[in-house]
C-alpha cells in the first residue's frame, strides 16, 4: 500500500542532487568561524534578508528563542499571538530559557489587531512586567498557513518604535509568505529586528535554521546559542543542504500552494468537512470536523489504516500539509480515499 504523507513539510528528504552537494561540501571548524560553507549560507541568507549578519541553528525553535534571550531579560514580557509557534509548540522556552513571559492576544487568521497590540503594551510602572519584543509568524502554522498582511506589519512596527520595543519574526515558512505574494524576503524582514528561516521544511533540506539581524544582535546569538549547545562545529555538510534548498527549491512553493488549494477545496465538498478557504493561502490545510460524527483522532486513524497520514490540532481539527514530495495523482487519490470512508 502507497502511504501518503501529509502530516508535515518536515517529512521531505533530500534529493539525489541535495545530497551530493552535501558530500562534497568545503568544511571546516564552524565554533571558530572556520567553516567556508556555514560563512557562505550566513552571507547568503544576511543579504537575503537586508540584514548585516546571520548565525546558522540546529531548528526553528533554536533559531526563536536565541533571539528572544537577546532580546529579552528575565522577567520581560513578549507579546505574542496566542496559536504562535513560540506560545504552543517551543516546550515552554521562552520562560525556561530567558526568564520572559508572553503575554498572548487572540488574532483573526493568526493576524494581531494592531490597536490590540498597542492596548497590550505595560505601562512604564513596577507593577508590570515590561514589554520589551513583540513576535509575529509569517505564515502562520496553526491557522492554516496565513501570510501576514505587510500593511499590518507596517502598522504594528510603528507602534514598536513609539514603545522603543523590539520585533522578532518567526519566519520558519517565510519562503511560502513570499512565494506566494510576490513580496520579498528582504522587505518582509526589514520591518523586523530580526527573523528565523527554516531550510528543513518546504525547501527540502534535512536539518537547519537561521536567525539574521544586526552584526551586535548575532555577535551576543553566538553566546546563547552556544549556551543551548549549539555549536555543530563542521556542520558545512548540512550548510551546503541549506544553500541547495534556498537556490533550487524556494521558486517551486506556489506547486505545493497549488495542490493545497486543490485539496483544501475537494475535502470541502464532502459531507461533515469544512475548510475555511480563506486561510488556504499557501502549503496547509487545517480541516474542521465539527459536523462530522468521528471526531479528528478517530478520522486521523482511519486514514492512516487506508495509507494516508495526517496530524491532528484538536478534538475537531486535523491538518494535512502538501510538499515536494507531493503529486497532484496522490490529491486525487486522497480525496478518493475519503470519499469512500465518508460517504453520505
Amino acid at each position: 500500500m502507497e502511504i501518503i504523507d501529509l502530516r508535515s513539510d518536515t517529512l521531505t528528504v533530500p534529493s539525489p542532487e541535495m545530497r551530493e552537494v552535501m558530500a562534497s561540501a568545503d568544511v571546516g571548524d564552524d565554533v571558530f568561524g572556520e567553516d567556508p560553507t556555514i560563512n557562505k549560507l550566513q552571507d547568503k541568507i544576511a543579504a537575503m534578508t537586508g540584514k548585516e549578519a546571520a548565525l546558522f541553528t540546529a531548528s526553528g525553535t533554536q533559531a526563536n528563542q536565541t533571539a528572544i534571550n537577546v532580546h529579552t531579560q528575565p522577567g520581560d514580557e513578549i507579546i505574542c499571538e496566542k496559536r504562535s509557534h513560540i506560545f504552543n509548540y517551543e516546550a515552554g522556552a521562552a520562560a525556561a530559557l530567558s526568564g520572559a513571559q508572553l503575554h498572548t492576544l487572540s488574532g483573526r487568521y493568526g493576524i494581531l489587531d494592531p490597536d490590540e497590540v498597542e492596548l497590550a503594551v505595560r505601562p512604564a510602572d513596577h507593577h508590570y512586567a515590561q514589554t520589551r519584543l513583540i513576535a509575529l509568524e509569517n505564515t502562520h502554522n496553526t491557522w492554516g498557513g496565513t501570510i501576514y498582511p505587510i500593511d499590518e506589519i507596517k502598522k504594528i512596527r510603528v507602534i514598536s518604535d513609539k514603545y522603543n520595543l523590539k520585533m522578532h519574526l518567526d519566519g520558519a515558512r517565510l519562503w511560502n509568505a513570499s512565494a506566494a505574494s510576490g513580496i520579498s524576503i528582504k522587505e518582509y524582514a526589514g520591518y523586523f529586528d530580526s527573523v528565523a528561516l527554516c531550510f528543513s521544511k518546504g525547501l527540502g533540506a534535512p536539518v537547519g535554521s537561521i536567525i539574521a539581524g544586526s552584526k551586535e544582535f548575532i555577535d551576543r546569538a553566538h553566546y546563547y546559542r552556544k549556551l543551548y549547545g549549539g555549536g555543530m562545529r563542521q556542520a558545512g555538510i548540512l550548510a551546503a543542504a541549506a544553500i541547495f534548498a534556498v537556490e533550487n527549491n524556494f521558486e517551486r512553493l506556489t506547486e505545493d500552494h497549488r495542490r493545497a488549494r486543490l485539496l483544501a477545496e475537494q475535502v470541502n465538498q464532502l459531507p461533515g468537512f469544512v475548510v475555511n478557504l480563506q486561510t488556504v493561502q499557501t502549503n496547509i490545510v487545517i480541516i474542521d470536523t465539527s459536523l462530522n460524527a468521528a471526531n479528528a483522532i478517530q478520522i486521523t486513524s482511519d486514514l492512516a489504516e487506508k495509507g494516508v497520514k495526517v496530524i491532528p490540532f484538536s478534538p475537531t481539527r486535523f491538518r494535512m500539509v502538501t510538499n515536494m514530495h507531493i503529486t497532484d495523482e496522490q490529491i486525487e487519490q486522497v480525496i478518493d480515499v475519503m470519499k469512500n470512508l465518508y460517504k453520505k
